[in-house]
């Protein structure tokens, strides 16, 4: 009976023996899954980080072009007023003048 019983419970530590195994290498597959998982997630970040730092440089560049074309108007403008005033005001001692 003891010999049955001794082999009955040697199956049971081999059967046991196997699972232990197989889950063993089923968690390792995962974290590696895991690990590559994370990894590609990284590399997708970064890669989205950097565009949208491209991105960010160009609109900053764009602005500063629209701020410096609103200043060049606005300084054109001025000038074209003063040159328009200054004329209308030689015109005006002219006639004073006649």
């Amino acid at each position: 009976m003891e010999t049955k019983e001794e082999g009955v419970k040697l199956q049971i530590a081999i059967r046991c023996a196997k699972a232990l195994n197989l889950l063993s290498s089923l968690r390792n597959c995962d974290l590696k899954a895991t690990t590559n998982d994370d990894d590609e997630e990284k590399e997708t970040m970064k890669r989205i980080i950097g565009d949208l730092q491209v991105e960010l440089a160009r609109e900053r560049l764009t602005t500063k072009k629209l701020k410096l074309s609103g200043l060049m108007e606005l300084v054109l403008q001025v000038a074209v007023l003063l040159f328009v005033s200054a004329y209308l005001l030689i015109i005006a001692f002219n006639v004073n003048e006649n």
